[in-house]
């Protein structure tokens, strides 16, 4: 009788833990929203922005809360604002004149979340304005922080422009976190053979990015490994 009862005892443990397992492995994040308004690379549009995105689903049903990033970096270390809601717009009053990047990401009511959308950007329009500074460039390759062989290396960028000017670019390249050596100039392709890298060696490169009538647009620094 004693062994029939600790036989029960252990197989109602096991279903208590194996019970409480597979509902913690059951919670999952919900879905990525997607962006609805401003459009990428939308430009001249009004100051007072309504941005939109689409709704995001939750496999258990949880409360979606939306966390809204504008920056006008699109890296967003220089945040303009960070908002949550639980609706799928949000308005803002923001600067004339300037370009700002978005973005979205969806938090569950149990502080779950998946990764944010893609960063749109925008231009909202000022009185006046004749000439727009192009957009900051983003790489292409080498991927930032990544490891290059050999040496030589491909630098790839994209660059767009609010008034599709014909652009034109000046790279800078070096070992220092600021590089101030500039190894090209005028280039009207997006994209620079650097040659003669010395293995081992950490190097950091910017773009500027000029649309022929004064406007210029300095990149962020970015960096890749010789291996």
């Amino acid at each position: 009788m004693k062994k029939i009862s600790l036989i029960i005892l252990s197989f109602t443990l096991f279903s208590s833990c194996s019970s409480g397992g597979d509902e913690g492995d059951a919670q999952t994040p919900p879905t990525i929203p997607g962006l609805v308004y401003p459009t990428n690379n939308l430009v001249c549009i009004d100051n007072t922005v309504e941005f939109k995105w689409n709704a995001s689903s939750d496999a258990q049903n949880d409360a979606i809360t939306y966390q809204l990033d504008v920056a006008t970096d699109n890296v967003f270390t220089k945040n303009v604002v960070t908002s949550t809601t639980t609706l799928l717009s949000k308005s803002l009053s923001l600067e004339k004149g300037k370009f700002y990047y978005w973005r979205v990401k969806a938090i569950d009511s149990k502080n779950k979340s998946d990764k944010y959308t893609a960063v749109y950007t925008f231009f909202t329009e000022s009185q006046g304005i004749v000439n727009h500074l192009p957009f900051i460039p983003e790489v292409k390759t080498p991927v930032l922080h990544s490891n290059v062989s050999g040496s030589s290396a491909i630098l790839s960028w994209t660059a767009v422009d609010a008034d599709n000017d014909n652009l034109s670019y000046d790279v800078y390249l070096g070992t220092s976190n600021l590089p101030t050596q500039k190894v090209a100039s005028d280039l009207i392709t997006a994209s620079y053979a650097a040659s003669s890298l010395t293995t081992g060696t950490k190097y950091y490169w910017k773009i500027a990015v000029k649309d022929g009538k004064g406007g210029t647009t300095i990149g962020p620094v970015w960096d890749f490994i010789v291996q």
